[in-house]
């Protein structure tokens, strides 16, 4: 009898360590998310630079024609 719960109680051992191993592991996941998240908004931010650019620019032009224009 002693003999079969040793047996029973190192099966079970092995089953769940087995069983734990096979199960997916999430560490991490959330710092990858992070950095993909950080990624997306530098994108974004960058597009958003480059549009906010072009437009003072084009703002920028049209004011010094104005002023060139009043001042003769």
């Amino acid at each position: 009898m002693n003999q079969l719960l040793e047996l029973y109680i190192e099966a079970d051992f092995f089953r769940r360590s087995f069983v734990d191993r096979i199960q997916g592991d999430e560490r991490g996941e959330g710092v990858v998310s992070a950095a993909i998240a950080v990624l997306i908004f530098a994108f974004l931010g960058a597009a958003m630079w480059v549009a906010f650019s072009g437009i003072f620019d084009g703002a920028a032009d049209k004011t010094q024609e104005q002023i060139n224009q009043i001042g003769s």
